[in-house]
């Protein structure tokens, strides 16, 4: 109220609002509490989170995506923070721990800033200008990726679950890339994963083909067939019912027997169609019927019922065949199969198609619990992506935290040529980028004063490539250590992490309205 006036009221009943500094502090700890969620989960020697969600399923896992997207959450603020690590998954698969905790950070020190009476448009400007003198400065330290393609797999495998397997699923990971790989650009959609509980995780491989966790329709029916010919229907192999209950009223028992033979006929002349096309091999994405198991089994086809879409589609790439859902087109969509064998993993029967002249592949994975093969599998879509992303760009940086230390001291330097406020904001950003070294040697289990201190003197004395050892500590030339991520991920985490806190900074009101409840009779 001024000079005598009431208040005037512009928002809802209910509506809640925060400005000023009171919205900007609420927004940058909003978002610092995301990044510090996941933080531990960083580096070789991270470490991991269990998730429960309401049903009691649990997830353990130190994959900074899956952690943040099993998250509920609700603020805003921190909302855009996970919003960073979808964008990084989606762009790089990998790198999303970093792009979080390296937001987290910028924010922490525009707050110290902010607190100093400097401008949040000063800082996002300065953040912006410096964010594009890193990424030129990126240039300077990237390497060809042509023969480091399995010290990327390896690096990205190092401190998961699946760190013990990771020469092994490293291998897999590079031979996968270089199947898939056409004209150079890398389909990850054509890899096709399947999970069998048992056994050791030293027995997962790779296989040219599709694995159909299925076993065959009928025990007399072939167990292997070689060069097959590959009919996929998405039809049952049943009797057509009617669309409408109907009651038929049989008077005569003669009637009973030529009801039943005319199903039978109807069931034979199916076969008939499926034989006669010379297909060898049936997979059917619903029911077959009793009866025509056994007239498929006489004519010797292996036929598999029930088949998940997705094994369908993933089979019609590799086979070539048509999917049809009508036995007159059957003639044009038969595929072939080198060959077809019915194998048991574990307890579990599965149906190996073996098509080594398409690019399909498929990677069967072992493991002792549930939860250890689910989180290899994590493991192995990240690796398989930084792998594909090192293939597809060719460049390659060290890890370790070598890249972000060179950056904070490139940037450290060129924030001495700035004049004005803009220089505290740059200064801020170039210890900004330490974090990411920091966090490694806090994880490691060692003192990340010391670390940060030998990482400083490394890289003045012009050791670009030092990045800290964290199973011994020191430092030491991660080229060495065979620790290389590709540039693209390094350059995402970046450039997100830039875009974030900018946006994040220029908030300076939150308005949030809220539904007002039932009125009290």
């Amino acid at each position: 109220m001024q000079n005598g006036q009431q208040p005037i009221f512009i928002l809802k009943e209910g509506t809640e609002r925060s400005h000023g500094r009171v919205a900007q502090s609420n927004n940058i700890a909003a978002a610092k509490a995301v990044a510090d969620a996941v933080r531990s989960t960083l580096g070789p020697k991270g470490m991991d989170k269990m998730l429960v969600d309401e049903g009691g399923d649990v997830i353990i896992t130190n994959d900074g995506a899956t952690i943040l997207g099993e998250m509920d959450i609700d603020h805003p603020a921190a909302k855009m923070i996970i919003e960073v690590a979808k964008t990084q998954e989606q762009e790089c698969y990998d790198g999303t721990t970093s792009a979080v905790v390296l937001s987290g950070e910028l924010l922490k020190k525009s707050e110290e800033l902010i607190t100093q009476n400097i401008h949040p448009t000063i800082i996002c400007s300065a953040f912006r200008d410096g964010g594009h003198f890193i990424a030129g400065k990126l240039e300077e330290y990237t390497q060809d990726s042509k023969d480091l393609l399995l010290n990327i797999a390896t690096t990205s495998l190092t401190g998961k679950s699946s760190a013990s397997i990771k020469e092994h699923l490293g291998n897999i990971c590079v031979d996968a890339v270089e199947a898939l790989s056409q004209d150079g650009v890398v389909d990850l959609t054509q890899i096709n994963v399947v999970k069998a509980v048992g056994g050791d995780a030293h027995d997962s491989e790779l296989i040219s083909g599709i694995i159909v966790d299925k076993e065959r329709a009928h025990s007399a029916m072939p167990a292997s067939v070689s060069n097959g010919k590959v009919l996929l229907i998405d039809f049952p192999l049943e009797v057509k019912s009617t669309e409408m209950d109907a009651n038929i009223q049989i008077t005569d028992p003669n009637q009973i027997t030529a009801f039943l033979e005319q199903e039978e006929g109807y069931i034979r002349e199916l076969v008939k169609a499926i034989v006669d096309s010379g297909a060898t091999i049936v997979v059917c994405q619903k029911g077959i019927d009793d009866l025509a198991k056994h007239y498929l089994s006489k004519a010797g086809v292996f036929a598999l019922e029930k088949v998940k879409r997705s094994d369908m589609e993933a089979l019609s790439r590799a086979t070539g065949a048509g999917i049809i859902n009508n036995l007159e087109d059957v003639e044009d969509a038969l595929g072939s199969c080198e060959n077809l064998t019915e194998k048991k993993v574990g307890e579990l029967p599965m149906s190996f198609f073996s098509t080594p002249n398409s690019s399909a592949v498929t990677l069967l994975l072992r493991g002792g619990t549930a939860p250890f093969v689910e989180e290899i599998e994590r493991a192995f879509d990240d690796a398989v992506g930084v792998v594909a992303v090192a293939y597809e760009d060719g460049q390659v940086l060290t890890g370790g935290g070598s890249i972000y230390a060179s950056l904070s001291r490139d940037l450290a330097n060129h924030a001495l040529t700035i004049g004005g406020r803009d220089r505290m904001a740059l200064e801020a950003f170039s210890q900004a980028l330490e974090v990411i070294p920091r966090t490694l040697a806090e994880n490691g289990g060692l003192d990340p004063v010391d670390e940060m201190m030998a990482l400083r003197k490394a890289h003045a004395e012009g050791n670009h490539h030092h990045g800290v050892n964290v199973n011994t500590g020191g430092v030491m030339h991660m080229g060495e250590a065979g620790v290389y991520e590709p540039k693209r991920v390094v350059a995402q985490a970046l450039k997100s992490a830039v875009e974030t806190a900018t946006m994040i900074l220029r908030i300076d009101d939150v308005i949030s309205s809220r539904k007002a409840g039932p009125r009290q009779g």
